[in-house]
């Protein structure tokens, strides 16, 4: 599958380059970061996938983040897709910022007019690695996932559908339990149809109740005044409990980094993009330690 290179920068000894591509699972042409350490050009790199959240692109994350030098440091090659398909002209797609553009949720879909183009689960899952595998110098034995909000909610769902194909997984301020949340029950509603059952398959509370074995290590990093998380949109809590329940390992971390005293003079960690680049060096160093293991 042919590869058009879109812009390439010097960063850290390695290169963060993005590319375009045509996506066959899609159907339309698509965007994606990846930064290639200096090891790169020496031999084969593990692979560290990286899914944003709703109304980002490819460029949020490589932009906003501050992770290259860690994962030039760990010899990771890092690559960070688009969150939905582009320029599909699928009636309604553009009608708001949670739902069509911008917003693939990492299903795929099954309703007319989404079910076409709206596969971003098995692009991610199966078209994009097999692109990234054919074409850069990476260890298809040796990958890993993690996002953030909804892409958060698409990592977790990633790895606990498929066991053994990550070697770890992390999020920051992931949707944990969409089909209890009212970004959740749109997106999947939209994309599913009405059956509710349909909709637990891409649910990392549900899934994690049925995962066959406690070898998965979740971080997750969330803000403690992520206005997401008064709103009642991600649900870490129910999430934490199931893990609990199957004992799953999860380092759940609630980021507050002031002392309650100053909470009226000062804001804690939010849900953006410099909650995510205060702590993604742990994030890089927890999925390194599986990675190069």
């Amino acid at each position: 599958m042919a590869l058009k290179q879109v812009s390439s920068n010097k960063c850290f000894e390695g290169f963060q380059k993005v590319f375009e591509h045509d996506s066959a699972e899609l159907k339309c042409k698509m965007k994606f970061g990846i930064y290639l350490p200096p090891k790169a050009e020496t031999g084969k790199c593990p692979v560290l996938y990286w899914l944003s959240g709703l109304t980002c692109t490819e460029q949020n994350f490589i932009t906003k983040a501050g992770f290259h030098q860690a994962a030039a440091e760990h010899g990771l090659i890092v690559v960070a897709p688009d969150t939905s398909p582009r320029g599909c002209n699928v009636e309604g797609e553009d009608e708001s910022w949670d739902f069509g553009t911008g917003a693939g949720f990492y299903v795929d879909a099954t309703e007319d007019p989404w079910k076409t183009n709206y596969r971003m689960y098995s692009y991610i899952k199966d078209e994009l690695p097999k692109l990234i595998n054919a074409n850069f110098p990476t260890d298809p034995e040796r990958m890993s996932i993690f996002g953030h909000s909804m892409g958060g909610h698409g990592a977790l769902v990633l790895a606990l559908k498929n066991p053994g194909k990550y070697k770890s997984v992390s999020a920051f301020a992931p949707i944990c339990n969409p089909i209890q949340c009212q970004w959740g029950k749109k997106a999947l509603g939209g994309y599913l149809g009405s059956d509710v059952s349909k909709w637990e398959v891409y649910d990392a509370t549900q899934l994690v109740k049925s995962y066959p074995d406690s070898h998965l290590d979740i971080l997750i990093d969330q803000g403690k005044d992520d206005q997401f998380l008064s709103a009642g949109q991600l649900l870490p809590d129910n999430f934490i409990a199931a893990c609990t329940e199957r004992k799953i390992p999860v380092v759940f971390r609630l980021q507050q980094a002031i002392a309650d005293f100053f909470v009226v003079l000062f804001q804690g960690y939010d849900h953006s993009y410099f909650f995510i680049a205060t702590f993604i060096n742990d994030h890089i160093k927890h999925h390194a330690k599986y990675l190069n293991a």
